[in-house]
């Protein structure tokens, strides 16, 4: 499947906002980093304005969360040692960082290949509906609430998905950014 992401331009602003809180930047250091000006950031922060397609590439690239730190590194581990199947993705480009084994045997391609890449055009119909109620649900507040739902099955030729009950749990980095927890629930 293909979906095209369109973000709430809200929830854009509202990450560029804390993503740049938490670093300390002003607008204008951010405004230099994207090669506009600080008033067009300030408008996108306020979501009075919305960033074009290809500066929607360019934040994502500067707000990707990494496993930088040995904390963070400690929970791509985590991840990766999981009985049960589950993947980290950063929650705001939704690149894989992590996958578990049982996840992995999923895929039709080794998961080295899926990691870094962004996992979006695998979402079913169900995972797109839910990623557009986000705000609503509360997940840009702080300390979320689980998010768990139904999802169709599909037979994508490079990461499948079985229909199942997903889980979704947002945790925040030590640098910051935000990364989601994508669990299979099992029983």
């Amino acid at each position: 499947m293909n979906h095209a992401l369109i973000p709430d331009t809200r929830q854009i602003g509202r990450s560029l906002r804390l993503w740049r809180s938490l670093r300390r930047l002003k607008q204008a250091a951010v405004a230099d980093l994207m090669g506009v000006s600080q008033t067009t950031v300030s408008r996108w922060e306020s979501g009075q304005a919305a960033p074009s397609l290809q500066e929607q590439q360019g934040l994502r690239t500067l707000m990707a969360a990494r496993l930088d730190s040995a904390a963070d590194f400690a929970l791509g581990r985590l991840v990766r040692a999981a009985h049960t199947p589950m993947h980290l993705v950063c929650d705001f480009s939704h690149r894989l960082l992590a996958l578990s084994r049982p996840r992995e045997l999923h895929c039709r391609v080794p998961g080295s290949e899926l990691l870094g890449s962004a996992l979006w055009r695998y979402a079913t119909p169900q995972i797109v509906e839910h990623e557009a109620r986000l705000a609503d649900l509360g997940w840009y507040e702080p300390g979320p609430e689980a998010i768990e739902f139904d999802t169709e099955g599909s037979d994508d030729p490079v990461m499948p998905i079985e229909r199942s009950r997903m889980r979704w749990i947002r945790m925040q980095l030590s640098d910051g950014s935000f990364v989601r927890l994508t669990e299979t629930v099992v029983g």
